[in-house]
């Protein structure tokens, strides 16, 4: 299982980087072709920034882990364990829900989209903002399964700190 969790980890963090070039590339192009030959190219604009919402949204729904975004934990890591790790779950749970309820809405305005196009590429903007209800499923299931593993192991920072005490708890 840990194989299959890694090659997934390496195939989505492939996809991210493969994004990133594509930017770069098209960036440089975008360049080139303003300064050194004096006839912009409008597409790469475009290009770019769809190439930006994808970006966003794949890596945070796929590479990002939960622990590396910046979080205001002040208040969470100063009270005891057993505090930490109610909040963890009403946290948890209240993310998870919140999203999953804003799924269908989000769906149903992102296919409406489908009757608009990009304006040089021509997409359907509905397969440009359709990396967002991916993010929302990933995030929901995510949400999901660290108030499962919140109620069956605690909190990770009990886990990884098992001896630690929360601040304010005095010594015995």
């Amino acid at each position: 299982m840990k194989s299959i969790s890694r090659w997934l980890k390496t195939g989505a963090e492939g996809v991210a980087a493969a994004m990133l070039a594509a930017m770069f590339l098209t960036f440089i192009l975008q360049i080139f072709s303003r300064y050194v030959l004096v006839s912009p190219i409008g597409w790469t604009l475009e290009l770019n920034l769809t190439l930006w919402v994808w970006l966003i949204f794949w890596g945070n729904a796929f590479v990002v882990r939960n622990r590396d975004h910046v979080t205001f934990d002040i208040i969470y890591l100063a009270v005891r364990p057993r505090t930490r790790r109610i909040l963890a779950l009403i946290i948890s749970a209240s993310v998870a829900i919140g999203l999953a309820i804003s799924i269908y809405p989000t769906w149903d305005y992102i296919d409406f989209l489908k009757i608009k196009k990009s304006a040089t590429l021509k997409i359907p903007l509905n397969q440009i903002f359709s990396i967002y209800v991916v993010f929302l499923v990933a995030a929901v299931l995510a949400h999901a399964y660290h108030f499962i593993d919140v109620v069956r192991h605690g909190t990770p920072e009990d886990r990884h700190y098992p001896g630690a005490k929360a601040a304010g708890e005095a010594d015995k």
